[in-house]
């Protein structure tokens, strides 16, 4: 059995949350000065491979020392719809059912390609990563609490579809208008006349909103090992491993396969 890191690096370059302050690290103590090497970070918890809490949209929600470590580790799929999405693209749980075996309590990974756009990718293009990414159907929420999925993942900056963020609703109005362009570009995808059918007010941070209540949560900006194809479509074993943080809404996590 071989382990996989399926996790993005993390440092102040890496792609960030809009709104969100970026990732800061200085050095406090040099090994010429104070004989040892010592590092001080400022950060919020959403960069890089990171695991949402409940507590992250929830007010009494579970924090992440509350998570049961059972809930980390254990049988699980990538399933691979990267030949499928471009930019602004829709996948659904049917595509998914299409193309592996999800057991009820599985760790759920999806691998989109989006990975290759982040900051440290072998395609990089921040804006692309950020603003036209690709993002599941609505309906995929009661599919996960039908499959009793406690944790899922993403090759992405969210779980959600751009035009059902910030993303694609309001960032940069009145400056660079941002939202315009993700929503003219996601109009002549699917069609202006589509638009509130797919993307309606109801599923605005659903993946965020209608899930943590129900203790199903998710990892975002997976990456790694995550694009091989042996990985991919088939039983494996999956961990997510954040740091023990007492009253944490979401914290840095090492996201790993066996296979």
């Amino acid at each position: 059995m071989k382990i996989y890191d399926l996790s993005q690096d993390l440092n102040a370059d890496c792609s960030f949350w809009p709104f969100y302050p970026p990732f800061e690290v200085k050095y406090i103590k040099r090994k010429s000065e104070h004989g040892v090497n010592a590092q001080y970070i400022q950060t919020s918890n959403h960069m890089g491979t990171h695991l949402d809490a409940p507590r992250h949209f929830v007010t009494k929600g579970k924090t992440i020392d509350q998570i049961p470590i059972e809930w980390c580790y254990g049988p699980g799929v990538i399933v691979d719809l990267s030949d499928m999405l471009d930019d602004v693209g829709l996948f659904t749980p049917e595509d998914i059912e299409k193309r592996a075996d999800v057991h009820n309590g599985d760790i759920l990974f999806i691998h989109t390609g989006w990975h290759k756009y982040s900051f440290f990718g072998e395609e990089a293009d921040e804006e692309r990563y950020i603003q036209r990414h690709p993002g599941p159907h609505f309906s995929i929420c009661d599919w996960l609490l039908k499959k009793k999925i406690h944790i899922w993942g993403v090759d992405m900056i969210s779980t959600d579809h751009p035009m059902n963020l910030p993303i694609g609703r309001f960032l940069g109005k009145g400056g660079l208008e941002h939202w315009q362009k993700v929503r003219a570009k996601t109009e002549a995808k699917f069609g202006a006349d589509k638009m509130d059918e797919l993307f309606p007010d109801s599923a605005y941070q659903l993946t965020h909103n209608a899930l943590f209540p129900h203790d199903c949560i998710h990892v975002e900006n997976l990456g790694g090992d995550i694009g091989l194809e042996e990985l991919h479509n088939k039983r494996i074993t999956l961990g997510v491993f954040p740091w023990k943080f007492k009253g944490g809404e979401a914290a840095f996590c090492r996201a790993v396969a066996w296979a």
